[in-house]
């Protein structure tokens, strides 16, 4: 068995080593944009607007147009749907140069979505490998600086099955070696979804040994650790189980399942919010960032989309530009508090407690 590979050139480590640090700057976090034309209708759906190209682009030119110096101070990169990279806004800017004339980093969505793993009990891995050296060299070209690639992992009595974590560890691990060959920086999302009555030590459990197959099938790729992200789930109770648990149970679980499987060399974990409420997510955040009890070499921040523009959609409501940028901005700072674990708490935003789960979500 052959140990014989090259690292990334010196000039290639730096850049992304740089791009990722800045990802995970202190007290900020990316705001995830990158919702389907599907995912997007949904939400248009729930304020009463259709789903139309020109209604998503107004609600996007809506967070991107957000001011500057407030949403500079929590927001690090935003991270787009392929159709939103070529948008441009209504007076024919395009929408990712709002994002970068505010100092914050664009990036991309690069999967294309989940297909069933045949045999499993409803196991799924996720496509988009064939092409995806061709795709992230023109999006670095057209002015991104990092990508993301989802995979979904379900907790039921037989699942995760073997298959499926080995074959999702190996799909993100091949991604992340495309991407950062093109000169973005991989963010890699094995999500252990919420759905189900499992328990917190089961998710913790669960959670453990994914991340786990996925480093190593990161170091079987060569991808360079330094230059990436992990962006995984809290560790939490299924949203169904009889027996939730307090901020601080979940701090404590999640910051000791990190602290088993993920190497020190990774700067850090930009969390998803997984169906939790804008308070929720928050409150888990920061009592992840308050627990002191086990290791934490790396920036723990937040990828949040649900969990950032809930409360934005509602105020919008298909018109009011700057009640929805106002929600936005509050929700950017709170989570920018909570990654420092300095959140003290908050009024209630226009959807702050309303739930956000939906089940077997798909982007």
């Amino acid at each position: 068995m052959t140990t014989y590979f090259n690292y990334p050139t010196e000039d290639l480590q730096k850049e992304l080593r740089e791009i990722a640090n800045a990802l995970v700057a202190p007290g900020k976090g990316i705001l995830a944009a990158d919702e389907s034309t599907g995912t997007m209708g949904k939400r248009l759906t729930s304020v009463g607007q259709e789903n139309t190209e020109e209604n998503r682009r107004k609600f996007r030119e809506l967070l991107f147009s957000s001011d500057k110096t407030r949403m500079s101070q929590s927001i690090s990169g935003v991270i787009l749907f392929h159709e939103t990279l070529y948008q441009k806004a209504a007076d024919g800017t395009p929408l990712v140069d709002l994002i970068k004339e505010k100092g914050i980093l664009p990036g991309i969505k690069v999967d294309k979505g989940v297909k069933d793993l045949f045999g499993s009990e409803g196991e799924c891995t996720t496509q988009g490998l064939d092409d995806l050296d061709v795709r992230t060299k023109q999006y670095k070209a057209d002015g991104c600086q990092f990508a993301k690639w989802r995979c979904v992992l379900k907790i039921n009595t037989n699942t995760p099955s073997y298959q499926a974590i080995m074959e999702n560890a190996n799909v993100l691990a091949r991604y992340a070696s495309i991407c950062q060959a093109s000169g973005l920086v991989p963010i890699v999302e094995p999500e252990v979804l919420c759905d189900g009555d499992h328990t917190l030590e089961r998710c913790q459990k669960v959670t453990e040994t994914v991340l786990a197959a996925v480093y190593k099938a990161m170091n079987d790729h060569h991808v360079y650790l330094e230059g990436s992200l992990l962006k995984t789930n809290m560790v939490t109770p299924g949203q169904a189980c009889a027996s939730q648990a307090t901020p601080e149970q979940i701090g404590r679980a999640t910051v000791t399942c990190l602290s088993r499987t993920m190497p020190a060399a990774v700067p850090g974990v930009v969390f998803l919010s997984g169906g939790q409420s804008e308070l929720q997510a928050t409150q888990n955040l920061n009592a992840i960032n308050q627990f002191t009890c086990a290791p934490k070499p790396w920036r723990l921040s937040f990828s949040f989309g649900r969990a950032l523009q809930a409360s934005a959609l509602k105020a919008w409501n298909g018109s009011n530009v700057e009640a929805g940028q106002e929600q936005l901005l509050k929700r950017a700072t709170l989570n920018g508090q909570a990654s420092l674990g300095k959140y003290t708490g908050e009024e209630g935003g226009a959807a702050s407690s309303d739930s956000n789960f939906v089940k077997a979500h798909a982007y």
